[in-house]
């Protein structure tokens, strides 16, 4: 008789610190696989803890509640398939990133990470001791092994686990999104089954946590690279995999295959789960913000009314003297075709009182960019106030393009506790606002069709903060500006090595002394989604007191 195995695996959504209610999801999913006959059910990578824990894994009494909650798992899940769930154990002086195996009632087995990432987002070397390779352990018929999340992307373990005896490779991820990210994992996964020559299950956590939100995607490779499931991104799924001993080795068997969505359905979808889950696990179920009739406000707003509804979201337009009836127009505009509040708070009084206030140490000055900051720091104050008065989180509007070279005034329009679009370029703003007029999905809360007015798409961009203001007087047009910015932040490159894109060596050197004076400001932002490899916060760590300068460009001058 042929042997066969049943594998769930379980793509859910923890919460950091959350021990019981991650502990409670593990309970409901194994419940699950056992009413299915599986042999073993599998949660992510750290799923009993929530994922990335940080410095939060350095406090003991954690890592002790931690090792309970795996004690109790045990117990309550000895009658029935074995579970694979992932937390930090405290072994002798070291902390380890640790698979647990819980089978019949014990810890059957426990691996530790060994190839801790130190790139980008993690920084695991500096609170995890690499473990040893850990051999395959058995459940039933079939020898496991588990390379865990960054095991996996390197040759080392895999092999070790096939020379040890492995039938399949089981990895446990909590794997961030960032964009084409998926086409690297699968590349490096299909590396791994080509060198093993074994099946291998990809199984990737979902949800968001702080600046970072996990896709999902989970996967199932046969030897050579066939794809035999696909699970879906963003969104929890749990899928039992059968596979079946062959002459050739254990196979999987053909299980669900969803499509995924294009990189810019992904990218708008990583900024309404983060928003959601960032509000749905810090105890926020409403926000606010100020909308101006531009568009970035415009896409915020929308992104809010799709992540908690649009009953859910308080728009404010707070006008000036300078502020155009377009710009009033459009405001409500946005509000209206998405079911939000709009309240108008107007700040010429406000403005003129502090002025007053201001005249007698201002006297002889001429008039310049502070008191262009007045008013945004006036709107930052009266928002901020009516997030205090009601309960609900004021999100900042700032896109990459304005975080990157400061063109954002602080305490006054980078308030707040959120920024959906913080690692969104202005000329993708523009982008996603059109995808997002012809494109409305389930997860999407709010409205179907054009919500964004296309005079906002396409009027120049304006702070609106002095007469017939433009951004370009200040910037370089965006599609300029961001790519320079892409060059810097992204590719990392010289100077001159943007120069001789095309670029004129002025504009870019002034991008560049922008970028790093604004260093200051980005240390007091708001968090916001990660898009990209390089987004302000984790994955881009400058020095705030910085005197260096490329000077690369001038390198061959006289």
């Amino acid at each position: 008789m042929t042997d066969r195995f049943r594998l769930t695996i379980a793509q859910l959504n923890p919460t950091v610190g959350a021990l019981r209610a991650n502990a409670a999801q593990a309970r409901a999913a194994w419940t699950a696989a056992k009413d299915a006959g599986a042999d073993m059910i599998a949660l992510p990578e750290m799923f009993l803890s929530g994922y990335q824990v940080q410095d939060l894994v350095m406090k003991p009494a954690f890592v002790a509640d931690i090792a309970r909650q795996i004690e109790s798992l045990a117990v309550d899940c000895a009658d029935g398939p074995a579970l694979g769930i992932g937390g930090p154990w405290q072994e002798g002086d070291h902390l380890h990133n640790t698979y647990f195996i819980l089978h019949h009632g014990k810890v059957a087995a426990r691996i530790f990470k060994h190839e801790l990432p130190n790139t980008g987002v993690f920084d695991e070397v500096r609170l995890y001791e690499p473990g040893p390779i850990c051999g395959p352990y058995r459940i039933g018929p079939l020898r496991i092994g588990s390379p865990i999340c960054e095991d996996a992307w390197h040759p080392a373990v895999a092999e070790a686990l096939e020379e040890s005896g492995a039938q399949i490779l089981l990895v446990p991820n909590g794997s961030p999104y960032h964009r084409v990210k998926r086409e690297e994992r699968v590349s490096h996964m299909v590396a791994r089954v080509v060198e093993t020559g074994l099946p291998l299950v990809y199984l990737n956590m979902v949800g968001g946590q702080d600046d970072q939100v996990f896709d999902g995607g989970s996967f199932v490779l046969n030897p050579g690279g066939a794809l035999m499931a696909q699970l879906p991104v963003f969104d929890d799924a749990v899928a039992h995999i059968d596979f079946e001993e062959t002459p050739e080795g254990w196979r999987a068997l053909d299980g669900p295959k969803e499509t995924l969505p294009d990189p810019w359905e992904q990218d708008y979808r990583v900024m309404v789960e983060s928003l959601r889950d960032y509000l749905g696990k810090t105890g926020f179920k409403k926000v606010l913000l100020g909308l101006s009739g531009g568009i970035d406000s415009a896409i915020v707003a929308t992104i809010a009314a799709d992540a908690i509804g649009a009953a859910n979201v308080r728009c404010v337009m707070l006008p000036s003297e300078y502020t155009s009836q377009s710009s009033l127009d459009d405001a409500a505009a946005v509000a209206h075709n998405l079911g939000c509040q709009l309240d108008t708070v107007p700040i010429s009084a406000p403005r003129a009182a502090v002025t007053d206030a201001l005249a007698p140490l201002f006297n002889g000055a001429n008039p310049d960019v502070t008191e262009e900051n007045i008013q945004s720091r006036l709107r930052g104050l009266l928002l901020m106030a009516l997030s205090n008065k009601f309960g609900e989180m004021l999100l900042t509007t700032g896109n990459k393009s304005e975080v990157a070279v400061g063109y954002a005034t602080i305490y006054g329009d980078m308030s707040g506790g959120y920024n959906p679009i913080k690692d969104l370029y202005k000329t993708r703003v523009f982008e996603t606002c059109r995808w997002r007029n012809t494109n409305h999905r389930p997860w999407m809360e709010g409205p179907a069709g054009a919500v964004i007015p296309t005079s906002i798409i396409d009027k120049p961009p304006s702070a609106e903060l002095r007469e017939d203001q433009k951004d370009e007087d200040s910037l370089p047009p965006y599609d300029v500006l961001d790519r320079i910015l892409e060059m810097l932040i992204e590719e990392e490159a010289s100077v001159a090595e943007i120069v001789t894109e095309g670029f004129d060596r002025d504009i870019v050197k002034r991008v560049e002394h922008l970028l790093y004076i604004s260093e200051y400001k980005r240390f007091q932002s708001a968090p916001g989604a990660r898009l990209t490899p390089k987004a302000f916060w984790l994955d881009r760590r400058y020095p705030i007191v910085n005197r260096w300068r490329d000077d690369s460009a001038d390198a061959n001058r006289p």
